[in-house]
């Protein structure tokens, strides 16, 4: 209610149009395909590629070789300049986490561990109750032998006066004489009412993949506390309330039989998505890197259309999880392994995400190794999009954990030279010369192009990998996908314009639901033009101008509460063609002024 004002006098208001939220930190990138270990099907954030290891692995055995997916080292390039990195796992037919079911003294079912990692087969094994031995863990007699990929667990400690027991979860190939403990709960207790509650220390959340009638994919929630763990989530059996006493006893006394008996145990299999026998989810280990196939990417059979739970609609339903813009923030999407001659179906469905967000920039892969160049502009010809670039040809790294080569496609590599590029410079720049292009990486290219070849592949939007004596090999271009000539057909600029929307949009939503006043607008105008001039003056635009006022607010559209604003910029182009006239004079001649 407005002051009643009955006497003369001055009244002063204050108005406040200095606000200026804080800038949006670092966005980072987006990754889509296998990995040893880790949640299928949830999108999990990183920060490091040592964080990865953890939860995704990084080698695995197959028969008497050791591997690493694409995805692997993709996120080790992009990671090595720092994240965060959004990695989705993909996993196709039936999975699930593995289960240890652990019961107290009485063999009453006490509490359930569930790994975070997604597997097949043989997703349980029974708690080995090992109190009859004096309470003491003295052997791991019995257990399965697992791989560093799995996990064992113990129960110590346990304490039948307090209710209270701890854990330890174990790494899997680890002995009863050696261990190698990875986490360590303590205190923990059954008692919902207890701070130390298993469930609320450890956690029991987890998500499904769930898709509406009407298409619509997202995750549906579970349980009630965010999971801590590393490794496992619980699920509490027996619940017991208020079964301590005033004096910090059990309340009833048969209630200390529903504590978790002493004893170790492990999980049986599930744990690495069938990476850990002579096959690589049925298929031979050696069409894995460079003999990828329509039917063989790094395990998956990619050549069916998509229905139900095939490999081809597990990346589709992963895309389409990150096209929840209120959810999911990133500003690069990886698919390593997949190619736009051989999984042209998924390379749509990542591009018209892209696209539909207006926030996301894709890098793609055109075709397999070993194909020719006509094959490669002939795939490039098929697409239009200005969220999307292709690099060429393939590049062969040096595994350095196996200490091998490997043939990979271009998007392994890329990762880490947009992520340098940003490190650096900003997104603005152009991720290409020798300057911020360079793939360090990189052993040796597939083929060594010549000047024509990279004529032809930047005639047709494909960006040359370049390989220069004595200066190394490294990104020579940087074009979008687009047919169409305009500013947005460069890379740079298309980042630009993303990293613009992206901080805009964020900064603005403070002022929804605000009052459709000038006051309002020249909150937004205080929150845009110093982050645009800041931006110019990091080289990224030349000049820019921002209309909110009367002009462009009529008062038809404010009664529709709607406040429109217009952005006019000028985007800082690439000298990607220096042009330099040598002219010869005679003697005694004078040069032009």
């Amino acid at each position: 209610m407005a002051e009643k004002i009955v006497s003369p006098g001055v009244f002063t208001n204050e108005i406040d149009q200095t606000f200026l939220p804080a800038a949006i930190g670092d966005i980072g990138a987006a990754i889509i395909g296998p990995t040893v270990k880790g949640p299928a099907l949830v999108p999990t954030v990183v920060d490091s590629f040592n964080e990865f290891e953890q939860l995704f692995g990084t080698t695995f055995q197959s028969g008497s070789s050791f591997y690493q997916y694409l995805t692997s080292h993709t996120a080790e390039n992009y990671l090595k300049n720092g994240g965060p990195l959004t990695v989705v796992r993909v996993m196709d037919g039936t999975f699930g986490p593995a289960s240890a079911k652990i019961s107290g003294s009485d063999n009453t079912l006490s509490l359930t561990l569930t790994s975070l990692a997604d597997g097949r087969g043989q997703n349980s094994a029974q708690f080995n109750d090992l109190a009859g031995k004096g309470g003491i863990v003295g052997t791991d007699s019995g257990l399965a032998s697992g791989s560093k990929d799995n996990l064992r667990f113990e129960i110590v400690g346990r304490n039948t006066n307090k209710g209270t027991f701890n854990l330890n979860i174990r790494r899997g190939d680890d002995l009863q004489s050696r261990k190698q403990v990875l986490e360590s709960w303590n205190n923990l207790s059954l008692d919902p009412n207890s701070t130390n509650y298993v469930a609320k220390r450890i956690g029991d959340k987890y998500y499904d993949i769930t898709t509406d009638s009407d298409g619509t994919t997202y995750l549906k929630s579970n349980g009630d506390f965010a999971v801590k763990s590393k490794y496992v989530r619980v699920t509490v059996n027996r619940p017991t309330v208020d079964y301590l006493d005033s004096n910090g006893g059990v309340r009833v006394s048969g209630d200390s039989a529903f504590i978790p008996a002493l004893g170790s145990g492990s999980y049986n299999g599930g744990f690495d998505g069938g990476a850990d026998g002579d096959t690589v989810q049925g298929f031979s280990t050696q069409k894995f890197y460079n003999n990828i196939t329509a039917a063989n990417v790094q395990g998956f059979d990619l050549s069916a259309a998509a229905s139900s739970t095939n490999a081809t609609q597990r990346y589709k339903d992963a895309i389409n999880l990150l096209g929840n813009q209120d959810e999911y923030d990133f500003n690069l999407l990886l698919l390593p392994g997949v190619n736009d001659e051989d999984h042209s179906e998924i390379v749509t469905t990542a591009l018209n995400v892209a696209e539909t967000r207006g926030d996301v920039f894709v890098i793609v892969d055109p075709v397999r190794y070993g194909r020719s160049l006509t094959q490669v502009t002939t795939e490039a010809a098929t697409r239009d999009s200005s969220y999307g670039a292709m690099y060429w040809p393939w590049v062969q790294i040096r595994d350095q954990q196996l200490g091998l080569n490997r043939w990979v496609p271009p998007s392994v590599v890329m990762s880490g030279i947009y992520s340098f590029n940003d490190k650096v410079a900003h997104p603005w720049f152009a991720p290409a010369g020798l300057n911020r292009g360079g793939i360090d990486t990189a052993v040796q290219a597939e083929r060594k192009l010549t000047h024509n070849n990279r004529d032809d592949l930047y005639d047709s939007n494909v960006n040359p990998i370049a390989t220069f004596p004595g200066q190394g090999i490294c990104a020579w271009g940087q074009k979008t996908l687009q047919k169409k000539e305009s500013a947005l057909d460069r890379v740079n600029v298309r980042r630009l314009l993303i990293k613009l929307k992206k901080f805009i949009a964020s900064t603005s939503k403070f002022l929804v639901f605000e009052q459709n006043n000038v006051a309002t607008r020249n909150k937004f105008l205080n929150i845009v033009n110093p982050f645009l001039e800041q931006v110019q003056s990091n080289s990224g635009l030349t000049a820019f101008k921002v209309i909110m006022d009367d002009t462009n607010n009529t008062p038809d559209q404010i009664d529709r509460n709607i406040l429109f604003g217009q952005i006019f910029i000028q985007p800082t182009r690439t000298a990607e063609f220096i042009v330099l006239d040598f002219t010869v004079q005679p003697t005694g001649a004078t040069f032009p002024e």
